[in-house]
């Protein structure tokens, strides 16, 4: 059984007495209905469970009339021997994305609050492509927006994958302290786990495939099931797309790889067909995106806070949001390479989608900078409430840019980066260096920060004195 950090979310958002339905989006096969349905078995007296796409009848329950009791009343005839306690049950929709009408029903269930409700979907921005992400076909808002709570799932990240490994708090703990203290990593751990940050790059974080390759250790298989999750996932990109833009998914999907191979990592649609044009494929991107399968890594125009209004929307970068995906998209064989630590020969493509997993499933987005004379820094971030540069080494070499960067304050107004690679801690200046594995402790940590009440005598005072 793999443990999971969402579980806290899950548990934060019942004690929390808020009333609002629990929409929980993500990648498909990312562990979603196994979570919910844990969550409700230990949590509630009776659980009701449908899923719209294996169970299309329990649509039904949801026609008409959208107030509760109808429904209840509807679903106790479709699902015999269920039970509608109140304050006592919860109530699971998955694949939501299939039942409109169950979506806008969510706003009933929170205005009347007698039940907790959960409705998971691996392609809410996906399904309808083509039509108003908002407006039904008889024009009606199908979205309960205020009525709802809505939260990301990701499959496991490294931290999740360590767990799975059976590596304790202790050691974790550990290596978060020599990362915030700038200390050496004890050998013995620095090696267990930069061996065990090259089996989450072959295996990445997809239940699945990760209870594949604990069950076996076998490669080949971990392998296989990597290759049926993505058959399924492009045979979404099929069913959920207009016709004129299936193949063009598929398409921006597949170039993935060759695209973070080339020297200049800049998606470009020529990659994807000669003559390629924005136009064609943006809407693939997007679908993409929707479907949590990559995430756009956005240049930016300046090194500086807020990266998201500084970012330039038709430069970017795409990524794997699991990294085990596009190991699982590479040549067979390159599993092994990694093991044995031979990845020179992928021009660092693996290491940053490596990053750009970390940062992802973190719940932050991509960002990184880069000037037509070559100066690149490989990813941007906030940390520690300012501005931090990125730099991801496949090898030890110089970090010309980074260097240039920071030297040059008064440009690019950077105080702080952070080095990545195959080596223990340590420090230059400005540069904190770091093992590649502490790249998922790298999180922008808001301080608690209380707000002062407000002298408000000081406008008693100033009106008596107008007064006089």
């Amino acid at each position: 059984m793999l443990k999971r950090k969402i579980e806290s979310v899950l548990v934060e958002w019942k004690t929390s007495g808020s009333k609002k339905p629990l929409v929980i989006k993500g990648i498909r096969q990312c562990g979603k209905t196994y979570i919910v349905q844990k969550f409700a078995k230990e949590n509630y007296e009776s659980v009701v469970y449908m899923n719209f796409i294996l169970e299309p009848d329990k649509k039904s329950a949801f026609y008409g009339n959208i107030d509760v009791d109808t429904i209840i009343l509807n679903l106790s005839a479709l699902i015999p021997g269920s039970r509608f306690i109140k304050g006592k049950t919860c109530i699971i929709l998955d694949e939501i994305q299939e039942c409109r009408e169950a979506r806008t029903a969510l706003k009933s269930f929170q205005i009347d609050g007698r039940f907790d409700v959960i409705a998971t979907g691996s392609l809410l921005g996906v399904k309808g492509y083509g039509k108003s992400a908002k407006t039904t076909e008889d024009g009606q808002d199908s979205i309960p927006v205020g009525y709802e709570t809505v939260i990301e799932m990701y499959p496991l990240d490294f931290e999740e994958f360590l767990w799975a490994n059976g590596i304790n708090d202790n050691v974790i703990d550990s290596v978060k302290s020599c990362f915030e203290n700038e200390t050496i990593v004890p050998n013995g751990i620095h090696k267990v786990m930069m061996d065990l940050l090259h089996r989450y790059i072959i295996v990445g974080g997809l239940p699945d495939v990760v209870n594949t390759f604990l069950e076996t250790k076998n490669i080949e298989l971990t392998y296989k099931a990597q290759r049926n999750l993505i058959a399924e996932y492009e045979e979404d990109m099929v069913k959920y797309a207009d016709d004129a833009d299936k193949p063009r998914i598929r398409e921006c999907f597949e170039s993935i790889p060759t695209q973070l191979a080339k020297d200049n990592k800049k998606f470009q649609y020529s990659v994807v067909r000669k003559g390629g044009r924005s136009s064609q494929y943006i809407g693939s991107l997007q679908w993409l995106e929707d479907a949590g399968i990559a995430k756009r890594c956005y240049n930016t125009q300046i090194t500086e806070l807020p990266l998201e209004g500084n970012s330039i929307k038709d430069c970017f970068k795409l990524y794997t949001t699991d990294i085990g995906l596009l190991v699982a998209m590479l040549d067979y064989g390159t599993q092994a390479d990694i093991l044995k630590g031979n990845l020179l020969g992928y021009k660092g493509a693996i290491f940053e989608n490596l990053m750009a997993d970390f940062l992802c499933k973190s719940g932050q987005k991509l960002y990184y900078f880069q000037k037509e004379s070559g100066l690149e820094l490989n990813f941007l971030v906030r940390y520690n409430g300012e501005c931090v540069a990125l730099e991801i080494k496949a090898k030890s070499g110089k970090t010309k840019s980074l260097k240039t960067a920071l030297k040059n304050k008064n440009v690019y107004h950077l105080n702080n980066a952070i080095k990545l690679g195959q080596y223990n801690v340590g420090r230059e200046e400005e540069i904190l260096t770091i093992p590649l594995y502490m790249g998922f402790l790298i999180q922008d940590r808001l301080t608690d920060v209380i707000v002062p009440d407000i002298d408000l005598t000081l406008l008693d005072r100033i009106c008596s004195v107008q007064d006089t």
